[in-house]
């Protein structure tokens, strides 16, 4: 499939814009992260109140819009739709910062999930058109970064600002490079050509929604992909979102130190994780296709035990990064940072080899749509819920035994990954261009 792109100098530079972008599109989501502490100080809200501002309100709208988009995108391609949801989603992110109310902020939230519903889906597919499928996984691998780099620079860096001029000065600052960002996609990037729209594949462009999802849902393995995306979304964004108050308040960490463990130390393992589950998913697919789904499986089993150490060990410094106090229990934290996103990139990936181009932002807006759904929006009040619910007993060890609880949505990816490798191996062996037989002789 696809075997026949040819890749040059502008098709590495079309990925390099594209992983910035992407870079930008989890700053602004990840940012109100690092800001739940002040913005709870300045709002009077609670963590649940927390959870419904940095996950229900967000994952709702993003889901609403991540559809249509992708169904635009296929339509008339993909750049144009990320480019100008670039530039939305970053004019929001500006617009948090201003907010003079928790409401407003809500709204202005909304406007950065409306925005970045166009970002992900559109990106995998014209990686997808841009890459031909043995070097998928790799490049996506490099587009995945995004998720790290925007721990490092959303968690890390927010967390300076905020420190230093306020939570409102970091939404700002942030918000202006993906305004840059979008108007260089626009005007630098070449664009792959837009999907044949003969009827062989433009019916599937002009069916409608529904139609087209129960289509794209009655594929082979895909229903077990798009669980486990759910799933371990929840487990992924509750920990993304609650591990800086969790060092906060279990640990005595200051804001900055906080953002600067999990964004810097812990995105730095994400990254490398990152590339080494596309490099690795790319090479044993070679071999067998059945990898591509059983790197992930594996190594979601090996993330499991670094979660639970992490929020389960005991309080104590065990050294300093310069000023930065380390606890003992965020060594863990490092091994699940390196495993733990070992799911994402090689199930995208297997998504793209799934279906074709017309039909490939639709299919990866489903898998990201459940992702943001249950993951941002689920994830997040989860825990503020739970973490509520155990103060009365637990008190400030409340959050700490919510984030433990999380990691039984690891332990289900693995069971939905387990049932999708068949699967997804043998309808990728039956898509398989043929091997033609051997030239028997004629005997009289």
């Amino acid at each position: 499939m696809n075997s026949s792109i040819r890749v040059t100098w502008h098709t590495h530079y079309a990925l390099i814009v594209l992983a910035v972008i992407y870079i930008f599109n989890y700053i602004d989501r990840l940012l109100m992260a690092i800001l739940i502490e002040p913005v709870k100080a300045e709002f009077g809200i609670s963590d649940t109140g927390i959870g419904l501002l940095s996950g229900v309100t967000f994952a709702v709208f993003y889901t609403l819009f991540g559809f249509p988009l992708g169904r635009l995108s296929d339509r008339i391609g993909p750049k144009p739709v990320i480019a100008a949801c670039c530039i939305a989603w970053s004019f929001m992110t500006m617009a948090c910062g201003l907010a003079t109310s928790f409401w407003l902020l809500v709204l202005a939230r909304i406007g950065v999930a409306i925005g970045e519903a166009g970002g992900t889906a559109p990106s995998v597919a014209m990686i997808s058109q841009l890459y031909p499928a043995k070097n998928r996984s790799t490049a996506l691998s490099i587009l995945m970064l995004g998720s790290s780099f925007g721990a490092i620079f959303g968690l890390g860096f927010g967390g300076w600002i905020a420190q230093h001029y306020g939570w409102r000065s970091a939404f700002l600052i942030i918000g202006v490079p993906g305004i840059l960002l979008g108007l260089l996609l626009c005007f630098t990037v070449r664009a792959p050509a837009v999907a044949s729209q003969a009827p062989s594949s433009g019916q599937v462009i002009q069916d409608g929604w529904a139609k087209t999802m129960a289509r794209l849902m009655e594929t082979p393995s895909f229903l077990w992909l798009v669980l486990t995306g759910a799933s371990s979304a929840i487990a992924g964004y509750a920990i993304g979102t609650w591990s800086p108050s969790f060092l906060i308040r279990s640990h005595g960490l200051n804001l900055q130190d906080a953002g600067f463990l999990v964004g810097v130390v812990g995105g730095t393992g994400a990254t490398f994780g990152t590339l080494a589950c596309g490099i690795i998913s790319d090479r044993m697919a070679r071999r067998d296709a059945g990898w591509q789904i059983g790197v992930p499986l594996l190594a979601t089993l090996v993330s499991i035990p670094f979660g639970l150490a992490y929020f389960l060990w005991p309080t104590g410094i065990l050294f300093h990064l310069g000023s930065t106090p380390v606890p003992t229990a965020f060594l863990f934290y490092a091994g699940f940072a390196f495993f733990g996103t070992w799911w994402a990139t090689p199930c995208l990936g297997a998504v793209t080899h799934l279906f074709p181009a017309a039909r490939l932002a639709q299919a990866t807006s489903i898998f990201v749509m459940a992702m943001t759904l249950l993951g941002v929006g689920v994830g997040p009040l989860l825990i503020g819920v739970l973490s509520d619910l155990f103060a009365p007993v637990l008190g400030t060890e409340a959050l700490r035994y919510a984030l433990a609880s999380s990691i039984s949505m690891l332990m289900l990816s693995t069971v939905f990954l387990g049932m999708a490798l068949p699967r997804y191996r043998a309808q990728i062996l039956r898509s398989a261009p043929p091997i033609a037989p051997p030239e028997t002789a004629v005997t009289a």
